[in-house]
């Protein structure tokens, strides 16, 4: 039996569907009332429980060889720092100890790329960089560490896991429209009123997914694994997205300090009307930073392989169409 916390987020549904194809049987951890969109018609058991719910993990992960615990809260808006906390850090530590009393064979943790401290510009992200639990940058940042240090410290306690770190993850499956998604959706309707200079590392949710499968069938315990993928500008992302959709890219371009400028009042903005943020100054802060990532140890030691950006984006676009997110008259 294999868990999967967060099943129903862009990499779980993707992974959960990989897992039934490979012939596994599969348990999936939902909040009460969750949308089950993304898992709709699976075969597969749902217990209903919450990460920052003990005794719902124990009833959980009964039974259960491995873990896959995705669960967790993405945030590039600030606010909602201590609801962040409890559900990615405080969570986490949940899902370590339920492992070690319920007898869970391996835990595979999804971390991310911004839970490293960042060398500096011109120097490689790879899994010699720590994890950095006093990040500025955001509480993303720095819960998504300090719950990576929590798998770490389940090692001394007889826990077997490995940690994943995907890059910018994009591609199809994107249920709830993931802020990369948003971004896909509005430049396919002509809606994106411009872009940010900068450059980033994005990386296909299918491979992400296999990734994650390879590390627990060949990780080693207490490893970290980058799963990153193509690091290009935004302006060649642009120039992706125009040959896939037809339509012209946004003729205005901001340099990197307009866009954190204008992301400090953007935060206002969204967290006032409700919207998808485009732009805030978390997202052009990671947009300035270094993205020379490396998957380099994943490719070796497991296996992982990772498909051309404009495969990502072309399927990403043919699922949003597939899906009622655009329309043939927005073509």
């Amino acid at each position: 039996m294999i868990v999967v916390t967060g099943a129903t987020g862009h990499i779980g549904n993707v992974l959960v569907k990989k897992l039934l194809r490979q012939g596994e049987r599969v348990r999936v951890l939902v909040l009460p009332q969750e949308d089950l969109a993304p898992i709709d018609g699976l075969d597969l058991e749902v217990v209903e429980g919450d990460v920052r719910d003990l005794p719902s993990l124990h009833r959980a992960f009964q039974g259960a060889r491995t873990v896959y615990h995705l669960a967790g809260i993405i945030s590039i808006s600030p606010g909602n720092e201590e609801f962040i906390y409890q559900v990615n850090v405080v969570g986490t530590r949940n899902v370590v100890e339920a492992c070690i009393r319920c007898g869970v064979e391996r835990l595979v943790y999804t971390s991310s790329v911004h839970a490293f401290r960042e060398p500096p510009e011109g120097k490689v992200i790879d899994e010699s960089c720590t994890f950095y639990t006093d990040s500025v940058r955001g509480a993303y940042d720095r819960t998504k560490a300090q719950a990576s240090m929590e798998v770490i410290k389940g090692l001394d306690k007889g826990l077997d896991a490995v940690i994943v770190a995907p890059s910018g993850v994009l591609g199809p499956c994107d249920y709830r429209v993931s802020q990369l998604g948003h971004m896909v959706i509005s430049f396919a309707k002509g809606n994106l009123p411009g872009y940010v200079e900068g450059a980033y590392d994005f990386v296909d949710v299918r491979d992400v997914a296999d990734g994650m499968i390879l590390s627990e069938k060949k990780g080693k315990s207490g490893e970290v694994y980058i799963l990153a993928g193509e690091r290009v500008t935004v302006e060649e992302l642009m120039i992706m997205l125009e040959k896939i959709t037809g339509k012209n890219p946004p003729r205005l371009k901001a340099p990197l300090w307009l866009a954190k400028a204008v992301g400090k009042v953007a935060n206002v903005y969204y967290r006032i009307s409700g919207a998808k943020p485009l732009i805030t100054e978390y997202s052009a802060d990671v947009l300035a930073s270094n993205s020379m990532i490396s998957c380099d140890k994943a490719i070796r030691e497991l296996g992982y392989t990772f498909r051309p950006l404009e495969q990502s984006l072309q399927d990403s676009v043919q699922w949003f169409y597939e899906n009622g997110h655009l329309t043939i008259q927005e073509d």
